[in-house]
């Protein structure tokens, strides 16, 4: 069995993010290219995005720190802290409204 705090790790990656250039930071909490399922905790500085892409299964996303807007084509979603958002089917980008951490859950589609 494997034990990690989300919090503890949110902290992290958020200080990263504030301090790195690109305004982001992500690491693999589960999973990994050999694994169906995957973990990721994903943290953005206010006001930076990730650009539009696609959806690469069932994927979840909740948010642990912060606020963010969850877009897919003309339509947006209000992420804040404890909200856990249904992924679309398609293409999408998240937004940080404010520091943001957040814990992407994806099942490979195979």
């Amino acid at each position: 069995m494997q034990k990690t705090s989300l919090i503890a790790l949110a902290r992290h990656e958020l200080a990263q993010a504030i301090s790195a250039p690109s305004g982001r930071s992500a690491s693999t909490v589960f999973g990994g290219h050999e694994h169906q399922l995957r973990q990721t905790l994903i943290s953005l500085r206010a006001g930076e995005s990730l650009a539009e892409h696609e959806n690469p299964g069932e994927a979840t996303l909740q948010v642990l720190v912060g606020r963010v807007l969850l877009r897919w084509g003309d339509v947006s979603w209000n992420g804040s802290v404890g909200d856990l958002m249904i992924m679309p089917d398609g293409r999408h980008s998240v937004d940080a409204v404010e520091d943001s951490a957040m814990l992407l859950t994806v099942a490979k589609k195979l």
